[in-house]
């Protein structure tokens, strides 16, 4: 079975999947991508859960959620597809979580 269709799902501030998902594709490949706040992660599960239904065949998620959100979305959805995370090496550590800090 070759892929066809996947998603990216990734948190970015006050971002939310009623207005932050963005899809496109070809005529061979549907790619979507969905954001949430960081304050809402756990929104993550029922959004796997419908993009099961929708037909996606592949979940990445973004390195925010780390590898316990892996797990949890992987044991929602019965493992009926991949979920993966995106990762930064240690020299990235660092400088993202300067990043990610709140603002002072």
């Amino acid at each position: 079975m070759a892929l066809h269709n996947w998603a990216y799902i990734y948190l970015s501030p006050q971002f939310s999947p009623e207005n932050n998902t963005i899809t496109t594709g070809n005529e061979v490949c549907k790619f979507t991508a969905i954001g949430i706040d960081f304050e809402e992660k756990e929104r993550v599960v029922q959004i796997a859960k419908q993009l099961v239904k929708d037909g996606v065949q592949m979940i990445e998620l973004c390195g925010g959620f780390g590898p316990i959100w892996i797990a949890k979305v992987s044991e929602a959805i019965d493992y009926a597809i991949p979920v993966g995370s995106v990762a930064y090496g240690p020299e990235a550590r660092k400088p993202m979580l300067d990043l990610l800090a709140p603002d002072k």
